[in-house]
């Protein structure tokens, strides 16, 4: 294998670590706590971050609730899984991609995959589960409740945008 695809391929390991950390993790507390709305554990005493089990049906914030089932498959699975395709196909044609810029989007990808897969496989929706309390902020207590998969497109995002703003030396990859 040449070294431009090792070095592409090798950040696909995050994008499995996070599938299967996402839906190892949510299959635990679907099965120890069947119950949507379960609350699991205040894992700091101080209601800082609790676990609670709940279930969504839309995408980030609950949006998107109370779209129609057949708009709610394109909007939901069949878009992302396009967008997903995309990046994909785009991670791999450009050599514009710094190293911690394809580890970034290696983890978007494996965060998408694994909110995919539960809107695809669970009936009740995705699961959630990380509640975290937010001091009213935005005049929100707590911040809206996510995942593992969430949580990589979030950081791994925050991290790609960051370093399209600061620029790195292509010397450093």
């Amino acid at each position: 294998m040449d070294n431009n695809l090792k070095n592409k391929t090798l950040p696909f390991l995050l994008t499995a670590f996070v599938v299967l950390l996402d839906q190892t993790v949510k299959g635990i507390i679907v099965t120890k706590w069947p119950k949507e709305g379960t609350f699991i554990k205040d894992v700091f005493d101080n209601e800082f971050l609790i676990l609670y089990h709940v279930r969504n049906k839309a995408i980030a914030f609950s949006i998107g609730e109370n779209i129609p089932g057949q708009f709610r498959l394109v909007l939901f699975i069949i878009v992302p899984i396009l967008v997903l395709i995309f990046l994909t196909w785009y991670y791999f044609k450009t050599t514009d991609f710094t190293r911690l810029q394809r580890w970034a989007i290696a983890g978007i990808i494996g965060g998408g995959i694994g909110n995919i897969i539960d809107r695809i496989a669970r009936k009740d929706g995705v699961v959630d589960f990380i509640s975290v309390k937010f001091y009213g902020l935005f005049g929100m207590q707590r911040w809206p409740t996510f995942n593992c998969a969430d949580a990589s497109v979030v950081v791994c995002c925050i991290i790609l945008l960051l370093t399209m703003i600061i620029p790195v030396r292509r010397n450093q990859e």
